[in-house]
């Protein structure tokens, strides 16, 4: 209750300073004559003939997302083989994974089966803010990541000295405090503006390029602060992964052995796949000129990474890992891989 109580207190802070006439008070009915109190949530279809099937698609995926990042954390925590740094941060991508879709889909859900899609102004806010933090850590995760990887493929002797818990749950910590302050910055500069004219949201969420186009003022100097924002929680974060790969397949090449190359370029692989079907959407979403016109598309590409990726990501970790095949086996009651 606290936090949504700040966030009323915001909004009426907002209401005043974007009052556009001489300064006085606000009476109670210029405030519901002229100010968006809730929004409506337009989703996917109007037909409601595709709802059942729409509910039971998205439920399915939902709790396959929920199964899937709950039993890899499971086999990390369970598994002593496991207890690493590169799975102890694919634990916590798979804490965020299952964070970051029940912040949109459950409501999803409950809207795809109701007549009634409103969702208030102050859980608007809420909503996007915590959808954003967990979006931004997770953007830095993967540039941590690749760091790990970086360090356990061209330094493997001092790889458990460097990576060390404390430093593991630093770099964790750093990611985190980059999704608090990229969050704050995207939901500040948008729900800043005044909101009084058409309240209905083409998206299934709260998703800052949708609810920019019901904004009755001017958003260029948000496109601005977007893009920059954008540039350092989506762009820099790419640019990091693309300098750390760089110098691991340096390093690669220069192992003589065919063998020990295609281990080396397997452990690197899952993680590439995972970044490019997160951060692509992502940069098209949020850093593309006239983002908020996207409409069909748009929500479209949210569903990719903030679904499908959410889907596939403990699947395209389990599926080319060994050590996670032989965990699942013994949790299950059977041996490990047969010896050679």
């Amino acid at each position: 209750m606290g936090v949504f109580s700040i966030l009323e207190s915001w909004q009426l802070l907002r209401l005043q300073l974007c009052w556009p006439r001489a300064p006085g008070k606000i009476t109670m009915q210029e405030l519901n004559q002229t100010t968006v109190t809730e929004f409506i949530l337009l989703g996917f279809t109007p037909n409601p003939r595709a709802n059942p099937l729409l509910f039971a698609f998205f439920l399915v995926f939902y709790l396959l997302i929920l199964l899937s990042n709950s039993l890899l954390l499971m086999l990390i925590h369970q598994d002593s083989r496991l207890h690493t740094p590169m799975y102890f941060f694919i634990g916590v991508l798979s804490m965020l994974d299952m964070c970051y879709t029940t912040t949109t889909v459950p409501q999803m859900l409950v809207h795809i089966l109701s007549r009634k899609r409103a969702i208030s102004f102050t859980r608007c806010v809420a909503q996007m803010y915590i959808f954003l933090l967990f979006g931004v850590t997770e953007s830095w995760l993967f540039s941590i990541m690749s760091v790990d990887r970086y360090v356990a493929i061209c330094h493997p002797l001092k790889y458990k000295v460097i990576m060390s818990r404390g430093m593991c749950l630093l770099m964790v910590g750093i990611c985190a405090t980059y999704g608090v302050v990229g969050g704050l910055c995207y939901t500040f500069f948008a729900m800043r503006l005044p909101y009084c004219g058409p309240n209905e949201i083409d998206h299934y969420f709260c998703e800052v390029p949708a609810v920019l186009k019901l904004a009755c003022a001017d958003t260029s100097l948000n496109d601005l602060v977007d893009f920059i924002t954008g540039f350092n929680v989506i762009v820099v974060p790419l640019s990091l992964i693309a300098i750390v790969y760089a110098n691991i397949f340096t390093a690669i090449m220069k192992i003589r052995s065919t063998q020990g190359r295609i281990k080396a370029f397997s452990t690197c692989a899952s993680h590439i796949t995972v970044v490019t079907m997160f951060a692509i959407p992502c940069i098209i979403m949020y850093m593309s000129p006239g983002s908020g016109s996207l409409s069909n598309s748009g929500k479209k590409m949210a569903l990719f990474y903030n679904i499908a990726t959410a889907f596939l990501n403990p699947v395209i970790y389990s599926l080319r890992n060994k050590d996670v095949k032989n965990a699942f086996l013994k949790l299950v009651g059977r041996s490990g891989a047969p010896k050679l």
